[in-house]
């Protein structure tokens, strides 16, 4: 009988669930299609996401999760809309099985010609293809093939009316960042690409791993596809006055540290009473009510990770207590935290724990 040894059992006791092995990481051959007049941005975000995902294994730093393809129509170097040149590695023609196709915006897609192009050979390629994204305006070329009729699609805000009118069979949303339906992945475009990328790479790898590129890309932090395209700290610097332009991001920054009405009136160089009576007049709510407010909503996103006691999340947003967490959480959600775990089915730490070591235990038995 095989013996396990302290070593081997620590090892599956911290290795996640959703790690692959070294055999299974196999680079995943990604196809990034490319245009005159392309969005630049649709293409070196999520190239540069997917070019810095790696396996945890050995020090090797050849080793990478997926393998990038440049694919033209044709074979001829494309500007971008920003003046970038991008030469094809292949014309589409040529392009080998992949397994995720990722099709980019631009201006240069409003070409009818073009988009008839991709469009057809996205709709001989898409049976043998895993996955296929739209990014930004890619969507037109996606959505002209007849493959996404039915389905939900994200769609940046600016062209969710034309896209509607346009694609009456498409259940048009332009206020999350991406959205997954079946095989097919459609993104707002710009920086939601990245965001994207990282939840492919997530899918494909694990959570940390993704969590890596995220953090070899400094990115402020690994957003999920429900959230807006409008952020609230993005409207609150739009509206805000000079004095106030940086406040909402120091804020989010700083929700562990003291933000309470005399730091933050101390930060804008005002009296507390003055800086609470100029917030409100300017933004409607008063300073502790948008601090409970971001806490709360940065809150919800970190009890969506696995894994994480509901008492350190709390700790983590700035809340002294697992109480006044809960019930300001109750105030601003409707229930507490461990009710909204619930509800989105997410394990918490301790059974976690529990479930793994009733899964160890069969193999200390024989050990």
């Amino acid at each position: 009988m095989a013996r396990l040894d302290y070593g081997s059992l620590c090892a599956f006791v911290a290795e996640p669930t959703r790690t692959r092995s070294a055999e299974a990481m196999s680079p995943k051959t990604v196809g990034l299609i490319v245009f005159e007049q392309m969005a630049a941005a649709d293409l070196t975000g999520p190239a540069e996401a997917f070019s810095r995902a790696k396996p945890p294994i050995g020090d090797d730093r050849g080793l990478r999760c997926y393998q990038l393809l440049t694919l033209g129509v044709g074979a001829t170097p494309c500007v971008t809309e920003c003046g970038i040149i991008v030469k094809p590695r292949l014309d589409i023609r040529d392009a080998p099985r992949l397994d995720t196709i990722i099709v980019s915006g631009g201006s240069g897609i409003d070409y009818a010609r073009l988009r008839k192009k991709i469009a057809k050979w996205l709709s001989r390629r898409a049976p043998a293809t895993r996955r296929i994204a739209a990014l930004g305006r890619g969507i037109y070329t996606l959505a002209a093939t007849g493959l996404l009729d039915g389905r939900q699609v994200a769609v940046h805000w600016r062209f969710a009316k034309d896209v509607a009118v346009r694609f009456p069979n498409l259940r048009v949303n332009p206020n999350t960042l991406f959205i997954r339906d079946g095989p097919f992945y459609t993104c707002a475009g710009g920086t939601s690409a990245i965001d994207l990328s990282l939840s492919l790479i997530e899918e494909d790898y694990g959570r940390q791993i993704a969590l890596n590129v995220a953090r070899e890309l400094v990115l402020h932090s690994k957003r999920s596809g429900e959230q807006g395209q409008y952020s609230e700290p993005l409207q609150f610097q739009v509206e805000s006055s000079e004095r106030f332009a940086d406040m909402a991001a120091w804020i989010l920054c700083s929700l562990n540290q003291d933000l309470s009405i005399e730091a933050l009136a101390q930060r804008a160089c005002m009296s507390p009473r003055n800086f609470a009576r100029v917030f409100k007049h300017a933004f409607g709510t008063t300073p502790a009510e948008f601090v409970v407010t971001a806490r709360i909503n940065e809150a919800q996103r970190r009890l969506r990770v696995p894994r994480t006691s509901i008492e350190s999340v709390g700790a983590s947003v700035g809340f002294k207590s697992a109480d006044a967490f809960s019930r300001a959480f109750e105030r601003q959600v409707g229930c507490r935290p461990s009710t909204y775990r619930a509800r989105l089915g997410i394990t918490p730490q301790g059974d976690f724990l529990n479930r793994r070591s009733r899964n160890v235990e069969p193999l200390l038995a024989h050990a």
